[in-house]
């Protein structure tokens, strides 16, 4: 397993080693001791799965307020994504700053996005299938949004498209005027 910093303090690239032979592959996507060999000492409570059959499907940014916040561990596993961490902590260097990647199917790369963030993924291609793990249960008074494409944070989505949003989605605030409760 190799983990990879990103430029915000928190959100890790996770990529799990591969192991194939004429039949496929196979890789262990999480292990609890090999995340704590790395000083990554989570445990995971919900697993989740979420389908897009359009390319252009955006979903996000989500996040959970305190005390029901969450980690996440995404990955996709079919299909492509461009996968979006944005730092919603109050007093950080690096609020409202964001970082993307393309997680596929074919990279098998995951992310992991600390409590304090936002999160959400843009397909980059249709029939797509996202799995990630929470580290703490879906609590809907605690659910939030911020707009996908709040100028604030300027985030630069890999395809031009009409992304295809849900209602939520489309009615999220503006970062400036979501009701957030995590401080750095």
């Amino acid at each position: 397993m190799k983990i990879t910093e990103t430029p915000l303090q928190g959100v890790l690239i996770v990529e799990p080693a591969v192991f194939g032979d004429h039949r496929g592959w196979f890789m262990e996507t999480y292990s609890s001791s090999k995340f704590k060999e790395n000083g990554i000492d989570i445990e995971f409570v919900q697993d989740n799965q979420s389908y897009s059959a359009t390319k252009g499907t955006l979903r996000g940014l989500h996040y959970q307020l305190n005390p029901k916040a969450q980690t996440k561990l995404v990955r996709c596993t079919q299909g492509a994504i461009y996968d979006v961490a944005v730092d919603i902590r109050k007093g950080s260097p690096t609020y409202s700053k964001w970082f993307g990647l393309e997680l596929s199917a074919g990279n098998k790369k995951q992310l992991l996005i600390p409590k304090g963030f936002a999160h959400g993924f843009m397909t980059l291609t249709e029939d797509v299938e996202v799995q990630y793990k929470c580290d703490e249960l879906y609590s809907p008074e605690c659910d939030g949004g911020i707009l996908w494409n709040d100028p604030a944070i300027g985030i630069e989505w890999p395809i031009h498209v009409t992304p295809v949003l849900s209602a939520k989605d489309e009615k999220a605030p503006l970062l400036k005027d979501a009701q957030l409760n995590f401080i750095y």
